[in-house]
């Protein structure tokens, strides 16, 4: 089984790849149903490998240009206290619900891929700015969840950003990768110190993880984008419904 959970491992990161996200939401499955970690371990340790591949994607996306930085700081604030208030709630709840929830959030995901997400182009500036309490509650609920089941949110914050903060696709997905490094980093400052996590399978786990966005990424040419992502909507459909059915 361990042998299984580092080739998923490279799974993940060839989906990262491939994909530019969404990937990551299976690591916490992987850590948990395949390598046998405890949920409270899966979770903090998942913010981990999500923060690294990332920061590891955010700063290609900011070397090509396509962070925005000014819309990443008025997401930012109220995420990084949502992911800290998750991880607090993280602590105290039964793994069970944790597990539920995250069963949701992947059904949810799987939706979004199969809507295809939202490609528009920026929106023209709206007089009085941006809707700053619109912003404030997306960035606070998607950083609660990273905080609370370990996901990066991506899914969540390129049509939020699209939306409210008028990005391009491109523009969107650059600044959720530097969203999501800011909130698992929250989550898992607030994390250390109540969990003891292995460090070197966490180092692991990623390193093999990496290996898989570089190869995914030179894989790009080659793959039909849209089958392939339909085609990982319907696994992690078929994943969260398992997720939900196991209930531990």
């Amino acid at each position: 089984m361990i042998f299984l959970g580092y080739a998923l491992a490279l799974l993940i990161g060839l989906s990262l790849g491939l994909l530019g996200g969404g990937g990551s939401i299976l690591t916490v499955p992987v850590l948990h149903y395949v390598l046998a970690y405890p949920v409270k371990e899966a979770i903090p340790m998942s913010l981990v490998v999500v923060g690294l591949t990332s920061g590891f994607g955010a700063i290609s996306h900011w070397r090509a240009g396509t962070v925005r930085w000014r819309t990443a700081l008025a997401f930012g604030p109220p995420a990084i206290v949502g992911a800290v208030l998750g991880a607090e709630l993280g602590l105290h709840v039964a793994a069970a619900t944790q597990l539920a929830v995250f069963g949701v959030v992947m059904l949810a995901a799987a939706v979004s891929m199969l809507r295809g997400g939202i490609e528009r182009a920026p929106s023209p500036p709206r007089a009085g700015g941006h809707p700053l309490p619109f912003i404030t509650l997306i960035g606070a609920l998607v950083g609660l969840l990273t905080g609370f089941v370990g996901v990066g949110g991506g899914f969540l914050y390129v049509p939020a950003l699209t939306l409210l903060g008028g990005l391009a696709i491109k523009e969107a997905i650059g600044t959720s990768l530097v969203l999501i490094l800011l909130s698992c980093t929250a989550g898992l400052v607030r994390y250390s110190g109540h969990l003891e996590l292995e460090w070197p399978a966490i180092a692991l786990f990623a390193g093999i993880a990496f290996v898989g966005v570089a190869a995914g990424s030179r894989l790009v040419p080659y793959v039909s984008q849209q089958a392939l992502k339909k085609g990982f909507a319907v696994f992690l459909l078929l994943m969260g419904t398992l997720v939900l059915a196991l209930g531990r």
